[in-house]
C-alpha cells in the first residue's frame, strides 16, 4: 500500500504500540488533539504490519507487551532499511538508566515514561517527527 502520493505532509502519522487500551487511547487522544494521524497496534507484531503499510513518521512503543516486546520491536523496525529514520520513541512504566540505555542500544530516539501528559506526547513529536520528502 503506496499512499504517500495522497498524504498531507503537513500531518504528522504516529503509530503507538502499546498491550494496554488504556494507554494506546490516551495517546490516540493527545495525538489527534495535537493534529496528528494516529495509527495503534496492540503489539509487536500488529505494529510490524502497520509499519509497513502506514509508513508512519513517527513510533511510540511500549516496552513491556506479550509475544514481542519493545525492545525487539524497534530492533526490528530499525534493521529493515525503509523504516531505520523512522524515530522510535520508547514508553514505559519504569524510569530506569538500564532500561534507557537498552532503548538506545536499539536505535530508540528517546524514552518516556508513563503516564505520559499530553504535552510530554506532543513535545516529542515536535522533536521528533521526520519529514516525508
Amino acid at each position: 500500500m503506496d499512499d504517500e502520493a495522497e498524504r498531507d505532509p503537513a500531518v504528522t502519522r504516529v503509530l503507538v504500540i502499546d498491550d494496554s487500551n488504556t494507554i494506546r487511547r490516551s495517546a490516540e487522544i493527545f495525538l489527534k488533539q495535537g493534529g496528528c494521524e494516529v495509527v495503534l497496534a496492540e503489539d509487536g507484531f500488529d505494529a510490524l504490519a502497520k509499519v509497513s503499510d502506514y509508513r508512519p513518521d513517527l513510533i511510540f512503543c511500549d516496552i513491556l507487551m506479550p509475544r514481542l516486546d519493545g525492545y525487539q520491536t524497534c530492533a526490528i523496525i530499525k534493521r529493515n532499511a525503509r523504516f531505520a529514520a523512522v524515530p522510535v520513541i520508547m514508553l514505559s512504566s519504569k524510569d530506569g538508566l538500564f532500561d534507557k540505555a537498552r532503548g538506545r542500544m536499539v536505535g530508540s530516539e528517546d524514552y518516556l515514561t508513563k503516564p505520559f501528559t499530553k504535552d510530554q506526547l506532543l513535545q516529542a513529536v515536535q522533536q521528533y517527527k521526520r519529514v516525508p520528502v
